[in-house]
């Protein structure tokens, strides 16, 4: 299991939170994901022989919001 963190701009609400939160639970090989609508953040934990971090930002960016990984 892998994990990422991801700097999510454009949530004002929990609308936003939970638009993104859907957005990466529907990728195939995530396992868990925590929106942190106060720090902009995305916590995931996922299969990284099913998925990339590249899809992740994908998923996010296919629901409206823009992201980048953390390092």
């Amino acid at each position: 299991m892998a994990s990422i963190q991801l700097k999510v701009s454009g949530m004002t609400c929990s609308h936003c939170r939970g638009k993104v939160e859907t957005a990466l639970q529907q990728v195939a090989g995530v396992y868990s994901v925590f929106v942190d609508l106060d720090d902009g953040s995305a916590e995931v934990d996922f299969d990284a022989n099913a998925v990339t971090p590249e899809v992740l930002v994908g998923a996010v960016k296919s629901a409206g919001y823009d992201a980048l990984p953390v390092s």
